[in-house]
């Protein structure tokens, strides 16, 4: 008699993991990941639902050492603190150039990522743009980019839209937010420059507005913070402060 057929142990997937959705149900994931997809693939994993136990990935050694990163280190930066928030990564070994035939330019490490479970209880699309701001020029003094002309237009419209829409109103689009490029380029100028009083070109409301973000700054211990030096906790404590004051980033 034939023996009874085996369930299958195998199920092989022929596509690209970051067009899948959603990705079938897995426990483990081990990956020597494209240098191109590292980014997009680590927080495509941390959404996955439900959350796997682990997953031990190979990268190029810079980006690997990133997300890894401590306060203080060189390479620390958005993407240690936003993988940091929804997981715990730590650095399994070094793999040599050397040990590909033919060798790469740069070195490997593998990391073991494993989901917190659960999730922390905080807007993700919120605390991304809290940590983006910090980081523009995470050197800089929290109030020296808190101050800056950009940040402050785009934080009064995200205030002005919170308002509108809680009023049913439509929201008022004088202040249009400028994006990434322009506000880290008013960043490049002098410290000097930072403090460049908004009444001179603003209305009554804006000069309020710029005293409210540094009177919360100070209040909170946070106006001499840098985001190179801050941890977790600083970074959460941070946007509850600007939470609670009706300060939001998405």
């Amino acid at each position: 008699a034939m023996a009874p057929a085996l369930p299958p142990r195998l199920n092989l997937h022929h596509a690209d993991v970051l067009r899948m959705t959603p990705l079938p149900y897995f426990d483990l994931c081990i990956s020597n990941t494209p240098y191109q997809i590292s980014s997009p693939l680590v927080f495509k994993l941390l959404a996955h639902r439900p959350p796997f136990r682990a997953a031990l990935l190979m990268f190029q050694r810079e980006f690997a050492m990133r997300l890894v990163a401590k306060p203080g280190d060189n390479l620390y930066c958005r993407l240690s603190v936003n993988t940091q928030l929804l997981s715990r990564v730590s650095h399994v070994m070094k793999v040599d150039r050397k040990n590909f035939r033919p060798p790469p330019k740069v070195d490997s490490s593998v990391v073991r990522i494993e989901p917190r479970h659960p999730p922390p209880p905080i807007s993700l699309s919120e605390w991304d743009g809290l940590i983006r701001l910090c980081f523009l020029r995470k050197h800089k003094t929290l109030a020296a980019i808190f101050k800056t002309n950009s940040v402050l237009r785009m934080m009064q419209q995200n205030a002005n839209t919170l308002r509108a829409l809680q009023s049913n109103q439509e929201p008022t689009d004088f202040l249009a937010a400028d994006d990434d490029a322009h506000m880290t380029a008013e960043l490049q100028d002098d410290d000097s420059q930072h403090d460049v009083d908004m009444e001179h070109d603003a209305s009554d409301d804006k000069v309020a507005f710029k005293k409210k973000i540094v009177d919360l700054l100070e209040q909170s211990g946070y106006a001499k913070a840098r985001a190179a030096k801050m941890d977790m906790d600083d970074f959460l404590a941070l946007l509850k402060a600007f939470n609670d004051a009706g300060l939001h980033f998405a």
